[in-house]
């Protein structure tokens, strides 16, 4: 029975042959008790039930808070600026991945596809769904090289906020400057995280005046770094006055300690730290009026006794309204800086209710959706995701495409988790939902519950646009605004080896196509080929 034993993997290396066959039984146990069964590359999280430990979560526990405690936000930066890592750090915090994984190791969550573990760059987006302190956040990792640029338009169409990541060693690069664009058209508020400010040439004041100058944005400074480059050892907390210091000790950055700052012992450090949240108090005052009022009225004479929850509060109200971004720093591969960065997601980005979506009026709490992206699965077939406006999306429900005209049925919902996912059995507005079974639905099309309801959001467009100036139709309204597409850079001639399998590549192309808009196929009608 054992004669077909040879190898056993340790670690993912291979380990002498055993010589078993003229072996008697207690040697074979004692050899086969000294080797670990094989493991493969990667890690098991969270998603997979009965491999839970007892301090990783359950994506099944992922609470269900009403529209005011979730948020949408993509993670979006240059290239090496420390996206995934930034990503990989959260999970961790947040207690649904039970080891903190490494780019360059292969070993990440978001970064599951072989060409991405194979190259250490983030190739596709990949959606993940955590809690943190009573909010449910669902994230997207974006890739940063200018060659993937649809994969950010696409997810920054849906989302609620982002956080722009920066290597404060380098501040604003290129494709900072493009991503940047790109949330500005779709409006989307954000947060600025200067990351790597261990590395050595970190700067915290130049990468904050490049954020000025190449972004034309005004950054408002909630943090202070304790030391640059290889002597970062925390942040201080500008609003609340105090510092964070990460216990040098400690692996994982999880140890930290949360310290006021004191006259007798942080003197220059105070005296700073006052300046720089006055600063932030004046400069919140100039942008927000209702703050303004407030400050001038009772606290006009001693800054130092205004609330920290009243200054959150505005600076909450002056990222929805984009005419500043909040700056917080750290470093993510050394594990400190993560945590707060965690709390300023929920606090100042916006939740989906504080976006203001005029053809939600229209849909009268019936489902509204948007599907940003298509993937093909070899086990579950095409993959769906969905941005849901309004409505409630369930699994076994037939919905309506008013792109396509056609009528499909949701055969399973899941949740995401990179390449894993859990089944659900429903999912509310505000939510990104994964769905099963749609065949038709491709990027960029706008989901209703059914034809009638459509029609009626229709009825009810129109009577609206008597009521205003329209240069659109009321169908044409209907529509959500989809994906803008870039046009191709790169082309190239294909064909099969042989006439038996052109079918194949057909639908091999024709799948590549409904996943990524951007790749256009034509026949040439002289060589038979596709050009």
């Amino acid at each position: 029975m054992l004669s077909n034993l040879r190898k056993f993997g340790v670690n993912n290396k291979k380990i002498p042959i055993l010589n078993i066959n003229n072996m008697p039984c207690s040697k074979i146990r004692a050899s086969l008790k000294r080797l670990k069964p094989y493991v493969p590359p990667g890690r098991n999280y969270s998603s997979l039930p009965g491999l839970v430990g007892n301090d990783i979560k359950s994506l099944h526990s992922i609470i269900s808070p009403p529209i005011a405690k979730i948020r949408n936000i993509g993670i979006m930066a240059h290239i090496d600026a420390g996206k995934t890592t930034t990503t990989e750090r959260i999970l961790y915090y947040s207690g649904y991945t039970g080891s903190l994984g490494d780019v360059d190791d292969g070993d990440t969550v978001t970064d599951f596809m072989a060409q991405e573990r194979e190259r250490g760059i983030t190739i596709q987006s990949a959606a993940v769904t955590f809690d943190w302190k009573g909010y449910r956040v669902n994230l997207i990792d974006t890739p940063g090289h200018v060659d993937f640029t649809l994969e950010v338009e696409r997810c920054l169409r849906v989302l609620d906020g982002a956080v722009a990541v920066f290597d404060a060693s380098a501040g604003v690069e290129a494709q900072t400057l493009t991503v940047w664009r790109q949330a500005d058209k779709h409006k989307v508020p954000r947060i600025c995280f200067l990351n790597k400010m261990d590395k050595t040439g970190a700067s915290f004041k130049y990468a904050v005046e490049s954020i000025r100058e190449k972004l034309k944005a005004k950054p408002l400074l909630l943090q202070l770094p304790l030391g640059e480059g290889k002597a970062f050892e925390g942040v201080v907390d500008v609003v609340s006055k105090e510092k964070l210091v990460w216990n040098r000790k400690s692996e994982d950055g999880k140890d930290f300690e949360r310290k006021p700052l004191l006259e007798m012992s942080d003197a220059k450090l105070l005296k700073e730290t006052t300046e720089a949240r006055n600063a932030l108090i004046e400069q919140v005052a100039d942008l927000d009026d209702e703050f303004a009022d407030l400050v001038l009225g009772e606290f006009s004479e001693n800054f130092d006794l205004l609330p920290a929850e009243k200054l959150q509060t505005a600076i909450h109200r002056v990222t929805l309204a984009q005419t500043a971004v909040p700056v917080l720093c750290g470093s993510a591969l050394k594990n400190k800086g993560v945590q707060p960065l965690l709390d300023a997601i929920t606090m100042y980005l916006p939740s989906p209710e504080e976006r203001n979506y005029e053809f939600l009026q229209w849909y009268k709490g019936d489902l509204c959706a948007l599907s940003f992206k298509v993937l093909h699965d070899k086990q579950r077939g095409p993959l769906v995701f969905m941005r849901i406006y309004s409505g409630t999306i369930k699994p076994q429900s037939a919905i309506y495409n008013i792109n396509g005209n056609c009528t499909e049925r949701i055969s399973r919902l899941l949740l995401p988790f990179a390449d894993q996912h859990i089944e659900i059995p429903s999912l509310t507005a505000g939510n990104i939902a994964l769905t099963v079974g749609l065949k038709h639905t491709a990027t960029g099309d706008t989901i209703a519950s059914s034809k009638s309801s459509a029609l009626a959001a229709a009825r009810r467009a129109e009577r609206e646009g008597e009521k205003k100036p329209r240069q659109n139709s009321e169908a044409e309204r209907l529509l959500l605004a989809g994906v803008e597409i870039p046009e191709p850079v790169f082309f190239c001639t294909i064909e099969p080896p042989s006439v038996a399998k052109q079918p194949d590549l057909d639908y091999a192309l024709k799948c590549l196509q409904r996943e990524d808009p951007s790749l256009k196929v034509k026949l040439d009608p002289d060589s038979g080929q596709i050009p």
